[in-house]
């Protein structure tokens, strides 16, 4: 059984730092792309940054470009995100989820196993 969990979310301050990691039990990790999405109260989730399987390649929304990196460490199975420079808007709960061989990072049906997600609360 294929089980993704999230790691690292918490409270922060507007400005602050956080780091969240994926890892799986049940699945290679290293050999699937992998996305981060996230969900604030009363909204739909969205995507929020995708990583080849390789690392090579990565993508971004624009709300968080240039803020947050999405890297990973295959040998560690872990992949991670950075978020930096955090603002109350960054509020969600965060979920990783291994992609499909293809199609888009952004769309969540090219997404086959979800985590259950990490809250991330930024006060202002």
């Amino acid at each position: 059984q294929v089980q993704l969990v999230e790691s690292g979310g918490g409270l922060a301050q507007a400005g602050a730092s956080l780091r969240l990691s994926c890892s799986a039990s049940g699945r290679t990790l290293s050999s699937y792309a992998v996305g981060w999405f996230r969900q604030a109260p009363g909204k739909e989730r969205e995507f929020v940054a995708g990583i080849s399987s390789s690392g090579i390649v990565t993508y971004y929304a624009d709300s968080v470009k240039d803020r947050f990196t999405i890297s990973r460490d295959n040998a560690k199975k872990t992949v991670s995100l950075q978020m930096n420079n955090l603002k109350p808007e960054d509020t969600a709960v965060y979920y990783c989820a291994t992609k499909i061989s293809w199609g888009s990072y952004y769309s969540e049906p090219k997404y086959d196993y979800w985590g259950q997600g990490t809250q991330v609360t930024v006060s202002s």
